[in-house]
């Protein structure tokens, strides 16, 4: 499918994982992909991959957490790639303290959210899809707690993720008069390198799987597939949506 074709994506946290997967989902149907990690090998590298398969690409080194950085990404998208038409507020971390997973899953998500879109607005519209999770819509299974105040890092997380699914109700309403939509992904457990240290426990891994009722994790591959569909011109009448993509997780 080429349902891309001519158009320019923009993909934060595209070195590894959900990111790389859906960069090059984008460029397999068409776009031009400008690649953005904190991690400039693993940038560089997805780009590379893209290239190597006939497709357009760049790739930039930017912390997501930082306003400024995010502003620029954007603009560079337009001047090196020529638009900026798809945008994939991706980059994200795993459970951390509090200001440092604010700062980059959510914040950073805002950030693209308010000059990638007031970008695509000026030059007559776009889509925005952001990486939220099934921890933006219930919360997560623990283990026991056994020590107060709880300390796991789950409390700014699902936080953080729940903000993504405010932001982007909000921004859909902001940007629905402007040809921008603006929808989210909320991911199941996948197999991507932020549970890399859990898919070392078969036992972890068995506990995972049980939570979702097609009794398996996701394949980063999969989200993707849902990022090019609402990319792409087959969803251009859906708007302000979380989608989950979770094997039944949200279903119980």
């Amino acid at each position: 499918m080429d349902r891309l074709e001519g158009k320019v994506a923009l993909v934060t946290g595209a070195g590894s994982g959900i990111g790389k997967s859906s960069a090059m989902r984008f460029a397999a149907e068409g776009a031009s992909v400008m690649c953005l990690d904190l991690d400039e090998s693993a940038a560089q590298g997805t780009a590379a991959a893209i290239a190597e398969g006939g497709g357009s690409s760049a790739a930039l080194v930017v912390d997501v957490s930082v306003e400024e950085e995010v502003k620029a990404s954007c603009e560079k998208t337009v001047r090196e790639l020529g638009g900026l038409d798809v945008l994939m507020n991706n980059a994200g971390i795993g459970r951390a303290e509090w200001d440092v997973t604010i700062a980059i899953n959510l914040s950073g998500v805002y950030y693209g959210l308010l000059h990638g879109g007031a970008l695509m607005a000026e030059r007559g519209g776009g889509s925005i899809i952001s990486t939220a999770s099934i921890a933006g819509l219930v919360g997560l299974v623990s283990s026991r707690v056994t020590e107060f105040p709880p300390v796991d890092g789950s409390g700014a997380y699902i936080a953080a993720k729940h903000g993504v699914v405010g932001l982007t109700r909000q921004f859909s309403l902001i940007y629905a008069q402007h040809d921008v939509r603006v929808n989210a992904i909320a991911p199941g457990y996948i197999r991507t390198p932020l549970i890399n240290e859990t898919l070392e426990d078969l036992e972890a891994v068995y506990n995972l799987e049980s939570l979702h009722p097609m009794g398996r994790l996701g394949e980063p591959e999969e989200i993707a597939a849902a990022a090019a569909f609402l990319a792409s011109d087959d969803a251009s009448f859906i708007t302000g949506i979380t989608l989950p993509v979770d094997g039944g997780y949200t279903a119980r």
